[in-house]
């Protein structure tokens, strides 16, 4: 959401299909009042990693550049965890 240009509020997810389904893998957001990023397990976990950038308008550019760059290795990392899971 933005107001006069600042950006109020966002979400950014990078999500996988897997097995006929979809999972999130790192979510971006501003949920609870603070920029922070997810990144999130098969079984549900989320390790919360705070974004200290001065505006979310810095936060939200920061989010989209890094998925935009690491969404592979975002990918398998999650992937690996599922193999272990069946384990």
């Amino acid at each position: 959401m933005k107001d006069a240009g600042e950006i109020r509020e966002f979400v950014v997810q990078y999500e996988v299909r897997l097995s006929n389904s979809w999972h999130p893998v790192v979510r971006y957001d501003t949920a609870h009042g603070f920029a922070h990023k997810d990144i999130l397990s098969p079984k549900g976990a989320a390790i919360k990693q705070p974004l200290l950038f001065e505006t979310f308008n810095l936060a939200f550019t920061f989010a989209s550049l890094d998925l935009k760059a690491n969404w592979r290795t975002y990918r398998d990392r999650y992937e690996q965890e599922m193999e272990n899971d069946k384990r």
